[in-house]
Order: C-alpha cells, then structure tokens, then sequence
C-alpha cells in the first residue's frame, strides 16, 4: 500500500478497493491528501466503519517484516478491546491469510460459513488485527470480540503519542506463531480501517505507505 506514490485528490486505484465490514452500517469517509510533504490516506469516521483492503500475494517467509507508518489525532473514550460494543478504533491494520478451510474444525467452519452469509466473502479464516486502543497495554494479544479467528495486536494506546507520525516494524511470522500457533501461511490481504460505529464517536487518522519487506 504505496500511498506515497499517488496524487492528492486523485481516486484510489482499483487495486483499493473500498471494503464495508456490514452494508446497514456508515461508510468511513477516505480520501488521499498530502500531509508532511507526501501523499496520505485520510480517515475520517463518525459513527462509521469501513476498510481500505490491498489484496496481494506475500511468502512471510521472504519477506517477513511488516513496516507501517500511522498519524492518530484523537483516541476513542469508549473504546474497549474485550467487548463488542468497544470493538472501535481509530486505526486498524489488517494482516489477512490463506488458510485451507479444510484445516479447521467443523465447528470452525460452520461459523465462518455463517459470518460469509453475513458479511460477504471477505470474512478471514485467519487475520492479524493491529490496533491504537485506549487502555489496553501496547503488546497486549488478544482474540477479537467477534471471533477467534482475528487476533488483536495492541501497538500504541492512550493519548501519549497522538497528533504524531509513528512508525512500526512486526515480524509476521513471529505474531502468527503467538496468535494462533503454527507456521504462518500465504498472506492474502491488508486492510486499513478507521471505525467508530459501535460507539459513536468520530476520529480522523492519517495512514503512510505499508509495505513487506525481507529482514
């Protein structure tokens, strides 16, 4: 996701492609713009969820290293990572994987079945979730409120560090390993997410290039 290499003002090309989590549900609004001399995505949610996704084909065992940059200029109140009516935040990335459906439990399979009737199929049988939360510790792990197949990744939290450019290195690998155990498979997908519709509080986030790269 080379944002840097794109115009202020223009479309996203069709390679982002926009991705709402649920249709009854405010669309964030994004928009490329230039911030610190290059161009950004802007995010901008009130009381809204959606995605920006890149889907992709990367070997995690090549290029292993996931570096991102991200500006958060407001901290949700009501945010709260154990709980569905707190699952917001105001930056999200997601590292989505090919994993055989067949490899799961049936009872596995019939809830991701049931979440794809929902949601479209988009729904990850696997997906790191890397997040700015309001309270939780950075480096907390934790499953997502919605299903174990998401693992949540806590990277900064709080209000220290808002209305900065900060910028993070994880191992795939590594996270994978401590999330669900195991070799990490094929990576499918990013997706940057800015959302508030649970609570109903508005954010505004800047996301950099996000890129995997070898050690």
């Amino acid at each position: 996701m080379r944002f840097s290499s794109l115009k202020p003002g223009a479309p996203l090309p069709a390679e982002f492609r926009h991705f709402v989590f649920e249709s009854k549900v405010r669309p964030t609004e994004y928009a490329l713009v230039e911030e610190a001399g290059r161009t950004v995505l802007r995010a901008r949610a009130q009381g809204s969820a959606s995605g920006i996704l890149r889907e992709l084909r990367i070997d995690p065992r090549r290029h292993p290293i996931l570096d991102w940059r991200w500006k958060v200029l407001r901290a949700l109140e009501r945010s709260d990572l154990a709980t569905r009516a707190g699952d917001d935040f105001p930056a999200r990335l997601y590292v989505t994987f090919d994993v055989d459906i067949e490899s799961l439990s049936a009872a596995e399979r019939l809830r991701i079945g049931a979440a794809r009737m929902l949601y479209g199929a988009d729904v990850p049988l696997a997906a790191l979730c890397y997040v700015w939360d309001t309270k939780a510790a950075p480096g907390t792990f934790a499953p997502s409120a919605y299903t174990n197949r998401v693992r949540m990744i806590v990277v900064d939290s709080g209000a220290r560090s808002l209305g900065r450019w900060l910028r993070y290195e994880r191992n795939i690998p590594e996270d994978f390993r401590k999330a669900f155990g195991g070799e990490a498979p094929p990576i499918r997908a990013t997706i940057v997410s800015t959302d508030t519709d649970n609570t109903g509080e508005t954010a505004e986030t800047y996301y950099g290039d996000v890129e995997f790269r070898a050690r």
